[in-house]
C-alpha cells in the first residue's frame, strides 16, 4: 500500500494544528452544516472536516461515518495536504496509490474522493474538506467550484480562530510594553523570537537582541530606518495592505512571510505576526510585530522537495548508482575527478535522508554486526550510535526468544540466497534498552557490492496504530447506542461459552428477549424516546444477570443472554427470565416528561454435554421459537420449547 509522504515542514504544521486547539473537541454548528451543505450538494455518502494529526486523521465535523479516526497511514487526506490544489479520485480502485488501502478493499469500500487542503494564514495544511462516495464517479467543474468555496468558509473559520489566539498574546504583551513592567522587559530582551514595537509611520521605537540578530542592524543603527526601507520591495506592498486593515481595526492582527534587507545587502526570510497597539479610546499607538527567522527554510526548501521525490528509490537503487559510478571510475582518467565529486554529494545526501529520516534505520553485515544506527533509532530503542556499531543486532532490538531464528534467517540468505523476510512489510515486536518492548514495522532489503552483502533496514513504530486497531475492534464488537456487546461479538462469544459448557460438565442457556409493544412507542413518541428505552433496557439487562453471564443486543428491540454454569438447568433459566421480565416492565420516564412501560417475551434453550451436537444457529433458533411461544401464550412470560 502506497503510503503518503510527510510535508516538507511536519513539525512547523502540526504545531499550527495543535496551537489551533481543535483536536478531540466536541462537534460544531459552525463546520457541522458546511459539511451537510456539501453531502447534499455534491449527493455523496460520506463528507469530512478532517485533521491530520502526527499518526491519524481525526474527523472534526462528519457525515456517514460512526468512527472518529483513522490512522494516518491510510488516510486520503494525508496525500490531500501534500499540494494546495484539489485532489480529485474518480476510482479509487484503479488508482495505484489506493487500489490495496484497506478504506478501498474493506468498510466503507472508498471508490470516489475529492478533498480540497484547509491551511492556516501562513499556508499550512492542517487538514481537509472532502467528499467520498462508494460508487465511482466523475466531478463536474461546477461541483469542484462548491467545494472550494465551502473549504474558504471553513478556512476563514481556522484563521479567525487562529487569528483570535495569536491576537490574546499580542494585547497582552501591548499591555505589558505600556506598563513598562519588570516582567515584559524581561520577556522582552529574553525571547527566542525578535519583537520590535513600530510606530504608525513605520520607525522602530524598541526592538530586542534577536531582531537585531535577525537584520543584523543595532538599535542605534534601527533608530534611523523604517520598516518600509528595510522591506524588500516585492513584499512591500503586501506589507502596507495588511497595516492599514490592522490601522482601520478590520482586522485584529496578520501573520505573512516576507523578506527584510538585511544589513549585508542580502534578503532574510521571516514570519512576521503583528497586532495594533491602542490606548484610550482606540487611539492607534502603533504596532507590535513578533519575527521569527526563517531563512533556512525557505533556502532548504526546493532541496528537500527534491530529495523526497527520490527517496523512493531508496538505498537500494543509490547503492546500485555508486557501483556504477565506481565503474566509470576506470574508464577514463578525464571522467575520475567529476565521478568522484558526484560519489561524495550522493553519499552527503543518503547520509542526511538516513540521519534524519522519520523511521529507525539500520544495517548490519553478513555477520549480524551493526554498521549503521541513524539518529531515529537512537530515539525508538535507546541505544546511541557508538554504543550500538560493531555489536550484534540481534543483542541490542531482538528478543531472546526470537535472536536463534533471526542468526539462523542470515546464514540461511548467505547460503541458498533464499528469505521469507526480505522485501516484504513485515510487522514484529522489538526490545528497548530499557526492557521494554514496542511493535514495529520492518522492511529489509539485501544489498551486495564488491562481493559484500549488507542487510538494510527501515523500522516504524507502530504502537499508535496498534493501539487504534485494537479500540476500533472493540468499536466493531459494541453496539453504539446501548454499549451492550453487538451482534459480532455474541457469535464470537456463544461458541466459546459452548465448549466451556461440555469442558465443565455444566449447562448453559440461551435467552432470547423480544420486547412487546416496543414498535409503537417508537411510533408514537418518536425514536429518542425509543432509544432511551432501549438503552434502559440495556441496562435493567445487565444489572440483572451475573458477571459471569453475558448480554447483547442483537438488532431492534432484540436481545439474547448467555447464562453460563446454570446448577438446576431449565429452572436457573425461568428464574432468571421472570427476574429481567419484572424488572422490564417497570415504567421508564424520558427527559422528566415522557412515561413508557413494555413487557418482555423471553424464550429460551439449554445446552450441555448431552445436546453438544446442536450448532450456535440451532441455539439462536430455538431460543428465537421459544420466544414466539411465550409471545402466543400471552407475552411478558418466560417459555422454552
Amino acid at each position: 500500500m502506497y503510503q503518503a509522504p510527510f510535508p516538507v515542514y511536519e513539525q512547523e504544521r502540526l504545531h499550527a494544528l495543535h496551537r489551533l486547539e481543535l483536536l478531540d473537541t466536541p462537534s460544531e454548528p459552525v463546520f457541522d452544516s458546511i459539511v451537510r451543505i456539501l453531502s447534499k450538494t455534491l449527493e455523496v455518502p460520506i463528507c469530512l472536516f478532517s485533521l491530520v494529526d502526527k499518526d491519524r486523521q481525526w474527523f472534526k465535523s462528519s457525515i456517514g461515518l460512526d468512527s472518529k479516526e483513522t490512522s494516518r497511514e491510510v488516510a486520503f487526506c494525508a496525500h490531500t495536504i501534500l499540494d494546495d490544489v484539489p485532489l480529485v479520485i474518480p476510482d479509487a480502485r484503479q488508482d495505484a496509490r489506493f487500489s490495496d488501502n484497506p478504506l478501498v478493499t474493506g468498510f466503507p469500500g472508498i471508490r470516489f474522493y475529492a478533498g480540497m487542503p484547509i491551511t492556516t494564514s501562513s499556508g499550512l495544511a492542517i487538514g481537509t474538506l472532502c467528499a467520498i462516495d462508494t460508487k465511482a464517479r466523475a466531478i463536474t467543474a461546477e461541483q469542484l467550484s462548491i467545494l472550494e468555496d465551502l473549504s474558504t468558509l471553513i478556512t476563514r473559520e481556522v484563521r479567525s480562530r487562529e487569528a483570535a489566539a495569536v491576537t490574546k498574546v499580542y494585547r497582552q504583551v501591548a499591555f505589558e510594553g505600556r506598563t513598562g513592567s519588570d516582567h515584559f522587559k524581561e520577556i522582552f530582551e529574553r525571547a527566542g523570537v525578535g519583537i520590535a514595537l513600530v510606530t504608525p509611520d513605520g520607525e522602530w521605537v524598541r526592538v530586542n537582541d534577536s531582531f537585531c540578530t535577525i537584520v543584523g542592524y543595532s538599535r542605534e543603527e534601527l533608530s534611523v530606518l523604517t520598516f518600509q526601507k528595510m522591506t524588500y520591495a516585492d513584499d512591500l506592498e503586501k506589507n502596507i495592505y495588511y497595516l492599514n486593515q490592522l490601522a482601520k481595526g478590520e482586522i485584529e492582527s496578520y501573520q505573512f512571510e516576507k523578506r527584510y534587507i538585511h544589513k549585508d545587502g542580502n534578503a532574510v526570510w521571516v514570519t512576521l505576526n503583528t497586532s495594533a497597539l491602542r490606548g484610550a479610546n482606540e487611539h492607534l499607538e502603533g504596532f507590535v510585530s513578533f519575527v521569527s527567522d526563517i531563512s533556512q527554510r525557505k533556502e532548504a526548501e526546493a532541496a528537500l522537495a527534491q530529495l523526497r521525490l527520490t527517496l523512493e528509490s531508496d538505498v537500494e537503487e543509490r547503492t546500485h548508482e555508486l557501483h556504477l559510478a565506481n565503474e566509470m571510475l576506470f574508464r577514463s582518467m578525464v571522467e575520475q575527478s567529476d565521478a568522484q565529486r558526484s560519489l561524495i554529494k550522493r553519499e552527503a545526501e543518503l547520509a542526511a535522508v538516513i540521519d534524519n529520516a522519520y523511521d529507525a534505520y539500520i544495517s548490519i553485515d553478513d555477520t549480524g554486526v551493526v554498521i549503521s544506527w541513524n539518529h531515529q533509532a537512537e530515539v525508538l530503542f535507546g541505544w546511541s550510535a557508538d554504543e550500538a556499531i560493531g555489536q550484534l543486532m540481534h543483542d541490542l532490538i531482538v528478543p531472546e526468544k526470537s535472536r536463534e531464528g533471526h542468526q539462523h534467517g542470515i546464514k540461511q540468505y548467505m547460503v541458498s540466497g533464499q528469505s521469507n523476510v526480505l522485501n516484504k512489510r513485515l510487522e514484529f515486536t522489538a526490545q528497548c534498552r530499557d526492557g521494554g518492548f514496542i511493535p514495529v514495522e520492518v522492511r529489509i532489503k539485501a544489498l551486495t557490492s564488491d562481493d559484500r552483502t549488507i542487510f538494510c533496514a527501515f523500522l516504524h513504530d507502530i504502537t499508535a496504530r496498534k493501539e487504534a486497531e485494537k479500540v476500533r475492534e472493540e468499536e466493531a464488537r459494541r453496539d453504539a447506542l446501548t454499549g451492550l456487546p453487538n451482534r459480532r461479538a455474541f457469535f464470537e462469544v456463544l461458541p466459546q461459552a459452548m465448549a466451556r459448557a461440555v469442558r465443565w460438565e455444566k449447562e448453559l442457556a440461551l435467552l432470547f428477549i423480544d420486547l412487546d409493544g416496543f414498535k409503537g412507542i417508537n411510533d408514537h413518541y418518536g425514536h429518542k424516546v425509543g432509544d432511551a428505552l432501549l438503552c434502559q433496557v440495556a441496562n435493567r439487562l445487565s444489572d440483572n444477570i451475573r458477571k459471569t453471564d453475558s448480554a447483547f443486543r442483537l438488532a431492534g428491540d432484540e436481545f439474547v443472554i448467555i447464562l453460563e454454569g446454570l446448577h438446576h438447568g431449565a429452572g436457573s433459566a425461568v428464574k432468571v427470565g421472570e427476574k429481567i421480565v419484572k424488572y422490564i416492565s417497570h415504567p421508564v420516564v424520558v427527559d422528566d416528561e415522557v412515561n413508557v412501560t413494555v413487557s418482555a417475551s423471553i424464550g429460551f434453550q439449554l445446552y450441555s454435554a448431552a445436546n453438544k451436537e446442536l450448532t450456535v444457529e440451532q441455539m439462536l433458533n430455538a431460543a428465537d421459537q421459544a420466544m414466539y411461544k411465550a409471545k402466543g401464550a400471552g407475552r411478558g412470560r418466560v417459555e422454552m420449547l
